[in-house]
């Protein structure tokens, strides 16, 4: 059994202040400094720098089909993923392998998006990817890790899932690499559906649960609007809603003719979401929300996976590119409006996204 701690109770809670870095994909790229008072980058190692740091991208769904309901009761999708410039950072500290310590810990900035919900036990996927690579390698090296979220929970952004690419990438990284590309995909679909995804370019055409990856060329990094609600969508609601019954097909649009013409351009592209009916039966106001950024002239408008983000591609009506983000905060209270891009990851499996 490998022993795991939580860091969060060890020492006073460290500050620390906010450095933006830009790159050509986004300008939202976060990383840490030290606290100018305190000399801090982390509750357990204090002022000394991180060996790694990496940023986690967020994902949407450029369109979902759910093909049925199967007789294991998982629902048959197909669906085009896509990285967006949103980015959790997750910075490394490595020690050398010491029976009497635990093998991984964590702990979550001050300032992260939701802090006082975000575990930092076992049941976080950052600890679980952590413990899996150790399991899976036979790596007795202990890392820690910090998690600055900004990508916000039950939103349909894969938020999680892309921690837990990342922390299993930094782990295979700080190890040397002993693990090959396919291996950490394949182990990674022990820990959910969509963290396989984020081990492609960050384009990639998923079948089964979500977990069966098809890498696609990188689409370009187009603007791309993410628009929270103050509430989450549960994803077992989302789907009850759906009410398919195991043996169930629910027909649409041909996912592979979607894919071609996507492939083509994304601006004028078939946008579906199989889940959106279901997901404004649970939460109405999602559908209102999504009709009124719709009013604003964007080339598209949807929910993405089991909700509750919408998205907006391109740009919005001249007339009101500079008043509708007021609008929409103004009409929905605790909205929060995200200007990002797609990005992708270098095709240099030893790197990681914004990284060249």
């Amino acid at each position: 059994m490998l022993l795991i701690q939580a860091a969060s109770s060890l020492l006073p809670a460290a500050i620390v202040r906010e450095v933006s870095h830009t790159s050509p994909q986004s300008s939202q790229l976060r990383s840490f400094a030290p606290c100018a008072e305190f000399g801090l980058y982390s509750q357990l190692y204090g002022g000394a720098p991180p060996a790694l740091s990496l940023a986690a991208p967020c994902k949407i769904n450029l369109f979902l089909r759910i093909l049925g309901k199967r007789q294991d009761k998982f629902h048959e999708l197909a669906s085009l993923f896509q990285t967006v410039s949103l980015a959790d950072t997750l910075d490394f500290w490595e020690e050398p392998s010491d029976e009497s310590a635990p093998l991984c810990s964590m702990e979550v900035s001050q300032d992260s998006i939701g802090r006082e919900d975000i575990p930092t036990d076992e049941t976080n996927l950052v600890m679980r990817a952590l413990q899996l690579f150790a399991e899976k390698t036979g790596e007795k090296r202990r890392i820690h890790c910090r998690l600055h979220k900004a990508v916000p929970a039950q939103a349909g952004l894969g938020g999680g899932s892309g921690d837990a690419a990342t922390a299993m990438h930094a782990a295979n990284r700080l190890a040397g690499f002993p693990a090959t590309q396919h291996q950490l995909i394949e182990w990674s679909g022990e820990l959910g559906s969509d963290v396989s995804f984020f081990f492609s370019q960050g384009s990639a055409y998923c079948t089964g649960r979500g977990e069966i990856i098809k890498p696609v060329a990188p689409l370009p990094a187009i603007l791309v609007y993410l628009i929270k609600p103050p509430f989450g969508c549960s994803t077992p609601d989302v789907f009850r809603a759906l009410g398919l019954q195991p043996g169930d097909e629910l027909v649409g649009e041909d996912p592979f003719e979607m894919l071609r013409i996507f492939q083509q351009s994304p601006y004028g592209a078939p946008y579906v979401n199989d889940l959106e009916g279901p997901a404004f039966k649970v939460a109405p106001k999602l559908r209102t929300l999504r009709d009124d950024i719709a009013r604003f002239g964007f080339q598209h408008v949807m929910m993405s996976g089991s909700g509750s983000t919408i998205f907006a591609i391109g740009s919005p009506s001249a007339e009101v590119i500079n008043s509708w983000q007021s609008e929409v905060t103004q009409k929905h209270a605790g909205v929060t409006i995200f200007e990002q891009r797609f990005c992708s990851r270098p095709g240099d499996e030893k790197l990681w996204y914004f990284e060249s």
